[in-house]
């Protein structure tokens, strides 16, 4: 089995991680008498994973290069109420409502305010040499009262109704027949991806996977993708939603009723799209060998020319840009901007990078594993809520899985010296 594994190029820590989440979801199904592995709450899981899918990406970066951010959850609360006065209060004034520019003005402002955090508190911690844990836990402390005086404690909504888009929902998804589109286009892009891999370890005389193993990866590959569009399109609209829709577009409604899909929500293509870029990003650029090389040997990368502070302050910018992103996707969700927003989104984005692969000692982190891990916590949290554990419990057990994970990590390092 271990030479199966070796043959396939898999990370073990990768077939840990997809073996705990498959416990998760049956030990949660029995227990909730088959309520969890089901269309509707798979969807559900996705669309509220992905707001800590997305700033998980970005805490790999700041992890591996031997950082932490502890403000991720306050950027987001913040950034999330100018998000709510913009929209409810703001750009209704200037441009009267429901004005085709608001959503993408919020979303903007949202970006460029968190990628300002971002970068103001990368260069206290790059130029000025304060500890990335002392500055991150001032953040969290200013930026959640930043939030709260920027309404004084108040909900702000409603959203726009083209923002809330960004959140999920029935709005909020983009339907069955453009979910099988992108799944075919998906796996096109995996087959093609490993066919010019292939090629390009070929053409320098690398070693590449035997011919069952490239074709085992592909299928699993495309497998996943589409197993996942087919759950998405299997959860399908309130019945009279979809007569409504079909009465609107003139269509006849069937005897035995109408099924419309759902398809993808539109937060977790957003949240894959990050994925994706933030992949290349770390993987494909010069800026990512900087942030890896920063990990792996500060002074080292120091002494061969990369500018290890301009490129720590960057990281952390694009931590906040993130954090922007993450906010526009929870404050559609909610349809409105609270002051409780990202409180203890920190534990979480950390849990799901620390769970995915990164490791605390820098230099070691995927974005694909952080991502994987944010399921993992979320599947954790849902399923605890859906039996009814209170918060406390549902803390407890998530900082028992955060110490585990690290844990098991600190095992991993010394079994591969």
């Amino acid at each position: 089995m271990t030479h199966q594994l070796r043959a396939l190029e898999i990370d073990p820590r990768l077939v840990g991680m997809l073996g705990a989440l498959a416990a998760i979801w049956i030990g949660f199904d029995l227990l909730s008498g088959g309520a969890f592995v089901t269309p509707r709450n798979l969807w559900n899981l996705s669309v509220q994973t992905a707001s800590i899918a997305v700033m998980a990406c970005g805490m790999v970066l700041i992890i591996v290069t031997r950082n932490i951010d502890l403000s991720v959850g306050a950027i987001l609360g913040f950034v999330s109420m100018l998000v709510g006065v913009l929209q409810a209060r703001l750009l209704p004034e200037l441009l009267g409502l429901e004005h085709p520019a608001t959503w993408l003005i919020a979303v903007a402002a949202a970006i460029v305010a968190g990628g300002a955090i971002g970068l103001f508190q990368g260069a206290l911690i790059a130029y000025l040499g304060i500890p990335s844990f002392i500055v991150t836990l001032g953040g969290l402390l200013v930026w959640r009262g930043a939030a709260w005086w920027v309404t004084q404690g108040q909900t702000v909504a409603p959203m726009d109704s083209t923002f809330r888009k960004l959140g999920g929902g029935i709005e909020g998804a983009i339907g069955a027949p453009l979910s099988w589109a992108i799944a075919a286009v998906g796996c096109a892009a995996i087959l093609a991806a490993l066919w010019f891999a292939r090629q390009r370890k070929m053409r320098f005389g690398f070693a590449v996977r035997p011919a069952w193993a490239e074709a085992t990866v592909a299928l699993l590959s495309c497998g996943a993708v589409v197993g996942a569009v087919a759950i998405a399109n299997a959860y399908y609209l309130p019945p009279r939603v979809a007569e409504r829709l079909a009465q609107a577009q003139g269509l006849a409604i069937p005897e035995g009723g109408l099924f419309i899909g759902h398809g993808l929500a539109v937060p977790v293509l957003v949240a894959l799209g990050v994925g994706l870029a933030m992949t290349v990003l770390a993987m494909r650029t010069r800026f990512g060998r900087y942030v890896f090389a920063i990990g792996g040997n500060p002074e080292a990368a120091e002494l061969s020319g990369v500018n290890t502070r301009r490129t720590l302050m960057k990281v952390f910018g694009l931590m906040g840009v993130l954090c922007g992103i993450a906010a526009c996707i929870s404050t559609a969700r909610l349809n409105a901007a609270t002051n409780a927003a990202g409180t203890l989104d920190e534990l979480y984005v950390i849990a799901a990078a620390v769970i995915g692969g990164t490791s605390l000692a820098g230099g070691l982190g995927t974005i694909a594993g952080a991502m994987l891990g944010a399921l993992v916590m979320q599947s954790l949290q849902s399923g605890m809520v859906l039996l009814g554990v209170d918060a406390p419990m549902q803390n407890i057990v998530v900082g028992l899985v955060l110490v585990f994970a690290v844990w098991v990590d600190t095992v991993y390092r010394r079994g591969i010296r």
